[in-house]
């Protein structure tokens, strides 16, 4: 994760952006690239958390997971300078519940936008791959790309089966030139 780049998927997310035609990223990943491509922080909504900051489970003291990596070969589980607790990236673990705030965001997102996007994602994790459905029901016009058929194809009007990369720039310029 630490030497991945941005891709043109994401790059077309950020021209989305910047043409007043996104009101939102929900991500499951946890990697910061939406944001290192350009994304506004406050659009990128990471259901799973992110990987770039860790905090304190006693104190919540937060530091950059980058920062805590340093010091793995001295300090193998890393503990807070200012209370000694351990750190843990901001990440949710399988079985944690997602952040409230940002799960609450993400429907908002979906259940008022006219395009929902549902990319790469098998749509089999709960509760983000229902969001295609609150999306669809609130009248979206759903479009899946992904590579292999999801539960909510059925729901979808439009599923691309082309690698993401190719993908999403192209259906990000068709919804640029209307």
């Amino acid at each position: 994760m630490w030497s991945a780049e941005p891709t043109a998927a994401h790059a077309s997310l950020v021209e989305l952006e910047w043409a007043g035609a996104l009101r939102g990223i929900c991500t499951q990943n946890f990697d910061g690239l939406h944001q290192r491509a350009g994304s506004s922080r406050g659009l990128v909504l990471e259901l799973h958390g992110s990987l770039t900051g860790s905090h304190c489970m006693a104190c919540g003291a937060r530091r950059p997971t980058a920062d805590l990596l340093v010091c793995l070969e001295v300090d193998p589980d890393p503990h807070c300078v200012s209370c000694g607790g351990l750190m843990a990236a901001d990440v949710v673990m399988f079985g944690e519940s997602l952040p409230g705030a940002v799960l609450d965001a993400a429907v908002e997102a979906a259940s008022s936008c006219d395009v929902f996007v549902a990319v790469g994602s098998t749509l089999t994790v709960q509760p983000a791959a229902s969001l295609t459905g609150v999306a669809a029901r609130a009248g979206a016009r759903v479009i899946i790309i992904n590579a292999e058929p999801t539960l909510y194809d059925r729901l979808a009007d439009e599923v691309d089966r082309r690698p993401i990369e190719q993908a999403l720039p192209a259906l990000v310029r068709r919804l640029l030139a209307g």
